[in-house]
């Protein structure tokens, strides 16, 4: 499917976690980090580029993971935004794949993220070709999402804390949804973990 379609996927971990206070990529859940479990979920479906996007704290995060097949880039303008992290990563990945046909976006702090959700992402990107299909979560769309070629040039003119979210409000911008259950769960506080570990059991 994806060597096919040349699929890379992308994990955006470069974030400082400020309101968190330590790294939320090394948060743990049933067992292994949230950054972890992300790169698991990826691992078994076929992507031949995958890119993780590292930034504050890069080398503590590196010393507690296996990059596992994953090209570990660094942004060293983390702090500006995501959109920082957003062009690094997509440079990477053309850099990474010739001809390249689609990028899959993931965040590191989603502890109900399925392969499944990928997989039906994809499905909806292949089968329907839109600029972009979308994760939806309640009223919300975002991360995980998949955007072909065409939206590259729209990704890479991302400016500071904008998520590729904003591409929807983009003239002409065609783009689909997936459901993802639990997908607005992430890790920002304490208050989050503290709910997380109640939902281990």
């Amino acid at each position: 499917m994806s060597s096919e379609e040349n699929i890379a996927v992308v994990v955006l971990a470069a974030g400082g976690s400020t309101r968190l206070g330590r790294p939320k990529q090394l948060v743990e859940f049933k067992g292994k980090t949230l950054l972890k479990h992300t790169m698991d979920e990826v691992d078994d479906l076929g992507f031949q580029t995958k890119i993780l996007v590292l930034g504050a704290r890069q080398e503590e995060i590196q010393n507690k993971i296996d990059p596992k097949g994953f090209k570990v880039v660094i942004n060293t303008d983390w702090e500006q935004g995501m959109a920082s992290s957003i062009n690094v990563g997509l440079k990477a990945a053309i850099a990474e794949e010739e001809g390249l046909n689609h990028v899959l976006f993931l965040v590191s702090d989603q502890p109900f993220l399925e392969r499944a959700n990928l997989i039906k992402l994809v499905h909806t990107q292949l089968t329907q070709r839109p600029n972009a299909t979308y994760s939806q979560y309640g009223r919300n769309i975002g991360v995980p999402a998949i955007f072909a070629k065409e939206a590259f040039p729209l990704l890479l003119n991302l400016k500071g804390d904008e998520g590729a979210k904003k591409l929807i409000y983009a003239k002409e911008f065609d783009y689909g949804t997936e459901t993802f259950n639990k997908g607005g769960f992430d890790v920002d506080t304490e208050e989050d973990v503290r709910q997380l570990k109640k939902m281990e059991a």
